[in-house]
């Protein structure tokens, strides 16, 4: 894949979303759970087919630091100690592009597992 290289990389701590700017002014707002979530480490993608790792509980992570990689990829420094995927200028764009499809997947996923992405600990009550 050829994608684009950003031009600007901003993190949204409040919001917390990853802003990519691309060439041409585009503009993408990536939230932080879903690039935890979707990590290219092998922590989470596993070591092989059918051996990823469902992320559940990843609703407040936010990052702490970002560093680019050679010429190809940033590192994401996760607030919850996960900093081992290098994120390809490729793959963040096809997350960035393709957010609302790997979401439902994902919400699919916890959906179908019984999980949650709410943080372990944290207990809601409807009242």
């Amino acid at each position: 894949m050829d994608s684009p290289i950003p031009t600007h990389v901003h993190y949204h701590k409040k919001n917390r979303l990853l802003e990519l700017t691309y060439p041409g002014d585009l503009h993408y707002r990536v939230p932080i759970e879903l690039l935890r979530v979707y990590s290219p480490s092998a922590e989470v993608r596993g070591h092989g087919a059918d051996s990823a790792v469902l992320q559940t509980g990843k609703r407040d992570v936010g990052l702490l630091n970002i560093t680019q990689t050679g010429h190809y990829a940033l590192k994401l420094h996760f607030d919850d100690g996960h900093d081992s995927g290098l994120y390809s200028w490729d793959y963040l764009y096809e997350i960035a592009t393709h957010q609302d499809t790997y979401w439902a997947e994902y919400l699919d996923q916890l959906a179908s597992a019984g999980a949650s992405r709410e943080p372990k600990g944290i207990l809601f009550k409807e009242l």
